[in-house]
């Protein structure tokens, strides 16, 4: 059980070293990640559909 104590204690102590990101940054790295979510979806799709059309056309 002191082991458990002390890792929070020390885990407290680093919590405060963290430079917190601004709401601001938050935002903005945010809207970067779902926006480059969004065009890595869209080229994996027009992929799937590239590929899709050609092994169609060898089947048929």
């Amino acid at each position: 059980m002191s082991k458990l104590v002390e890792y929070l204690k020390e885990t407290k102590t680093e919590l405060k070293h963290v430079i917190w990101p601004s709401r601001k940054q938050t935002f903005f790295y945010s809207a970067i990640v779902i926006a480059l979510s969004i065009l890595i979806a869209y080229f994996l799709g027009i992929f799937d559909f590239i590929f899709g059309r050609g092994l169609e056309q060898l089947i048929n």
